[in-house]
């Protein structure tokens, strides 16, 4: 477990956002997608996974970031569309909720969930849900986890002081939570063992540090070779041997995540992000960036005013 107690420590935790909302038009998403952690907490109704698996009322679902994952919304749902396709008509099939404190869930007739993002990466540099390379998974008879997304949720609707404090310090205890949740109930114990190889060799975190803060300038094998201490011609075989990707990959998903945030979180021009981001032609950025996310970078921003990103 002492490796387990460096992970935690290791890890950057950050509140993204929360959303109540309500389904009203069942459908199926087939590519469900966000590039940050997603934990779903069924307040009434149905949902689904795509391979059968049902939630019960009062369970989250926990998708890591980046998974592509099929979800059904409601029950009978006679259609089914795109994670794209649900941004664009979303007043078509989601709205937001708000639920009077102390009204009983049993009441609602229809499908509620409340929806919270948040990142965890690991020494700031690396998504640590997406490296271990877990599926999505529902929480299953654990009260836990849906009584802190309610405590979020209380204080993001709060003007109380402290506030904002509380929020982060529910977010990092939500973490903790997961991988608690995780190592107690033994679930992918040959991919924990597999991918955290990473938290054990300090070239490579340097290796890390140094790309999320360079990301604008050359990154390239010659660039990295000297960081690591080691040949230009062995970098790229030694970053995939530790990581299961090779490095240029690595450099584009960081890149990208980057800009998915200054998309949400400034008015920057999607040309001085690409720039922002280590892209000299903006064209390229567009199409790279649409082919990561399925989804155009303009569309990206847009989705973030319509009810609060759902």
């Amino acid at each position: 477990m002492e490796d387990y107690n460096k992970i935690i420590e290791s890890l950057f935790i950050k509140f993204v956002k929360l959303n109540m909302l309500e389904v009203i038009q069942p459908v199926n998403v087939t590519s469900f997608y966000d590039v940050q952690n997603t934990l779903i907490l069924l307040n009434a109704g149905n949902i689904s996974l795509g391979n059968g698996q049902e939630m019960s009322v009062g369970e989250a679902l926990f998708i890591p970031g980046g998974k592509l994952t099929p979800l059904t919304l409601g029950s009978d749902a006679r259609h089914s569309i795109t994670n794209e396709e649900l941004i664009e008509n979303h007043d078509k099939y989601l709205r937001a909720k708000h639920i009077p404190t102390g009204m009983d869930n049993a009441k609602l007739t229809t499908t509620v969930f409340t929806k919270l993002t948040f990142e965890a990466k690991a020494f700031d540099s690396v998504n640590f849900f997406t490296k271990l390379d877990i599926p999505p998974f529902i929480i299953r008879n654990y009260a836990t986890t849906g009584s802190l997304i309610r405590k979020i949720h209380r204080e993001v609707i709060s003007s109380e002081p402290g506030r904002n404090r509380l929020i982060h310090l529910f977010t990092e205890e939500i973490v903790i939570d997961l991988i608690r949740y995780i190592l107690s109930n033994q679930m992918f114990v040959e991919k924990l063992a597999t991918n955290n190889s990473y938290f054990k060799d300090p070239r490579l975190i340097q290796l890390f540090n140094f790309i999320k803060e360079n990301l604008a300038g050359d990154l390239s094998n010659k660039v990295l070779s000297r960081v690591a201490n080691v040949s230009e011609d062995y970098v790229g075989q030694y970053f995939k041997s530790l990581t299961g990707i090779n490095p240029q990959d690595y450099i584009e998903y960081q890149r990208m995540e980057k800009a998915v945030m200054m998309l949400r979180t400034t008015k920057k021009s999607i040309r001085a992000i690409s720039s922002e981001v280590g892209y000299k032609d903006t064209a390229y950025f567009c199409r790279r960036f649409k082919m990561m996310f399925g989804i155009p970078a303009g569309k990206m921003r847009r989705r973030e005013s319509l009810i609060d990103n759902i």
